[in-house]
């Protein structure tokens, strides 16, 4: 009971002194028109929202789909899953996908065919835009603290010869100050299909949920599996409720509503002050469940923020194990073996 005090009283204090909005300026397009060419768009959020986040929106660059240089268009054996944080290029990319190439993120066995849900990934350059007209808003800058070279999402996947899905979420700082923003990212060994982006309902920032498919080689036939990559909110602004835990279950129901059936993978930093008894982690765990005898150790600090669920075919198992660093990030990865039948 003490420590659910504790936690609350965190959480109240993150809704208080969390990342501020900031004005600038907007472009007449809307976030829908943008966003279309390139994925599939879903808006959950209410009517009333929706003039806000489309402020959030136009100060983010359009999503970015990118083939694998090389590799299979379909998964043949065991592959794995990674839900990493990486704290807004804190996090050291490279090294884990050579830790997880030469087996150190999955008990020594090396792996060739895997998928990364990113959170808090970011882009930069040009394609950020400089918004005029209207007002936009931009999240306050999070500055990297990995010291050191560090390098966008785009940048790192195309180098890796990965295959990479990203939808920005909010800007990450003032048009004035950085010419980035941030989000979600899918990176895949292997072509990632049906890129959806999926806008949850709003709270203290834009969310943007990612889902895409893989095809994987089972008998009888291939299966498609979905991926899901979330995070959700840890704060929230313009519902009366005290604590961030009423905030992100209502973007957890709204996320749970428009996912498709069959295979899934979901994965994300679901800021779950509450670990495996709160009340996000729950709803989406009535649509998929943890791996069995999975590794429950903290990811962030003294909590369990994120987490990883399956929903398989009959004959398929996924085990699941934390990461032992965190690369620079303030969260450890969560690697998922999945071997199908």
């Amino acid at each position: 009971m003490r420590r659910r005090v504790v936690l609350a009283a965190i959480a109240a204090t993150l809704a208080i002194f969390g990342n501020a909005a900031l004005t600038s300026a907007v472009p007449d397009a809307t976030c829908t028109a943008r966003v279309e060419p390139l994925v599939r768009w879903i808006r959950t959020a209410p009517p009333n929202e929706r003039a806000a986040l489309d402020r959030w929106c136009a100060a983010v660059g359009p999503p970015v789909r990118i083939a694998p240089l090389r590799g299979p268009e379909v998964f043949t054996g065991p592959f794995a899953v990674v839900s990493w944080n990486t704290h807004v290029g804190a996090g050291d990319l490279e090294q884990l996908v050579a830790d997880l190439r030469s087996g150190r993120l999955t008990a020594g066995r090396p792996i060739a065919q895997f998928v990364l849900l990113l959170q808090e990934v970011y882009r930069a350059g040009p394609d950020v835009p400089v918004p005029q007209g209207r007002a936009a808003w931009a999240a306050a800058e999070q500055p990297p603290r990995r010291s050191g070279a560090r390098e966008d999402v785009v940048h790192a996947a195309t180098r890796l010869g990965l295959g990479a899905v990203y939808v920005p979420s909010m800007r990450n700082g003032a048009p004035r100050h950085t010419d980035e923003d941030r989000g979600n990212a899918i990176v895949s060994t292997a072509a990632l299909a049906d890129p959806v982006a999926i806008e949850l309902p709003l709270e203290r920032q834009r969310r943007v949920s990612i889902q895409a498919a893989i095809r994987v080689h089972s008998t009888p036939g291939d299966v498609p599996v979905t991926l899901v990559d979330t995070h959700f909110t840890n704060m929230v602004m313009h519902h009366v409720w005290l604590f961030s835990v009423a905030g992100r279950t209502r973007q957890a129901l709204a996320l749970a509503g428009v996912l498709p059936p069959g295979p899934m993978v979901i994965g994300g930093d679901f800021n779950a002050w509450f670990g495996f008894h709160d009340a996000a982690y729950r709803e989406m765990a009535r649509l998929a469940a943890p791996a069995p005898g999975q590794d429950r150790r903290a990811t962030f600090g003294p909590m369990r923020l994120d987490h990883l669920l399956f929903r398989l075919p009959d004959g398929w198992r996924a085990t699941v194990r934390r990461g032992e660093q965190r690369y620079g990030s303030d969260h450890y990865p969560l690697v998922a073996f999945v071997e199908p039948r």
